[in-house]
């Protein structure tokens, strides 16, 4: 039964810490994202936002040893937590709350497509500097493989077995036809390696077109893809890593060209203003590489001035 979308009456912040998709970037080394919610919250992301609720999920222990039964780095914990993603985001929509997780890694998208998914068919907007479509058909025969690299591919049901199938969830959470990806900006360069979702019916806009059709562009473009469903809801993900690394470099993999916190809020304000879009995760700020707190600053600041359709009285019964 699709979920009544026009009947949700504010907002839940969910703070998930999770680092378990990432890979250590040196030896002993552990990501600092599990740190993102409550540094965000530090920096101001709770007063602004005035969320109905707020819940907290407990930081998971992060591994750099193989699992039993998995490809996947800290496969067993990723799927314990996002089982757990799932079940607060499910029932944040039972009580008419806009769930917005905040991590965390990619990883967590999967978890919160899984709940949103007990309530409707969904679409999905991808906001992420990298279309993070690794799967068995294109990754390297590694032992061991980072899930917040593959959220997009898992989400259209490509990917380690442990990852796709949800309780109360048909497989897969999103159609690829329903999927639109947005800034991908190394999809031009040789040799990259996740050519093959070129072969899927995602809809890919990436960061050089973008910039260059402008933010309305790609709003109009990704309206069009919706609206072939008008009556399905979509979920909204976005990774920081979608901005500049000359306006944020605490991330795990920076990069240019991006957006700045202008542009992004912008954007976010767009897809937040239809009263179709269930619920949004925030991935991949990584407070070790920003020890005075500028970029959360930052970011809190932008994310304040997108999320501003959140508190819009169209969204009250």
């Amino acid at each position: 039964m699709a979920y009544p979308i026009a009947g949700i009456a504010g907002t839940a912040l969910i703070r998930a810490p999770s680092n378990l998709g990432l890979r250590p970037l040196r030896p002993g080394h552990e990501p600092g994202t599990w740190r993102a919610p409550q540094a965000l919250t530090e920096a101001g992301l709770e007063s602004r936002l005035r969320p109905d609720r707020t819940v907290d999920l407990d930081r998971p222990r992060y591994s750099t040893e193989p699992q039993p039964g998995t490809v996947l780095r800290n496969g067993p914990a990723i799927r314990r937590f996002n089982e757990q993603v799932a079940d607060v985001v499910d029932a944040a929509l039972r009580e008419r709350l806009f769930p917005l997780v905040v991590g965390g890694d990619c990883s967590i998208l999967i978890g919160a497509l899984a709940g949103a998914r007990r309530h409707s068919d969904l679409a999905l907007v991808h906001l992420d500097g990298h279309s993070d479509f690794r799967h068995p058909g294109n990754y390297e025969d590694f032992p061991l493989h980072s899930a917040a690299g593959m959220d997009l591919a898992l989400a259209i049901g490509l990917g380690d077995p442990l990852m796709l199938r949800w309780d109360g969830a048909p497989d897969p959470l999103v159609r690829a036809e329903r999927a639109i990806q947005i800034g991908e900006r190394e999809g031009r360069d040789p040799d990259w390696g996740w050519e093959d979702i070129a072969d899927t019916a995602i809809t890919r806009i990436d960061m050089f077109e973008l910039l260059e059709a402008g933010l309305r562009a790609a709003l109009r473009r990704s309206f069009a893809v919706l609206d072939r469903t008008p009556e399905i809801p979509f979920w909204l993900h976005l990774d920081v890593d979608i901005l500049d690394q000359a306006v944020m470099p605490a991330v795990d993999s920076p990069g240019s060209p991006g957006l700045d916190f202008a542009g992004l809020a912008e954007l976010l304000r767009g897809f937040l203003a239809s009263p179709r879009c269930l619920g949004l995760n925030v991935t991949i700020y990584d407070p070790d590489l920003d020890p005075d707190g500028t970029y959360a600053r930052g970011l809190v600041e932008m994310l304040a001035a997108g999320l501003a359709p959140l508190t819009a009285t169209r969204r009250r019964p």
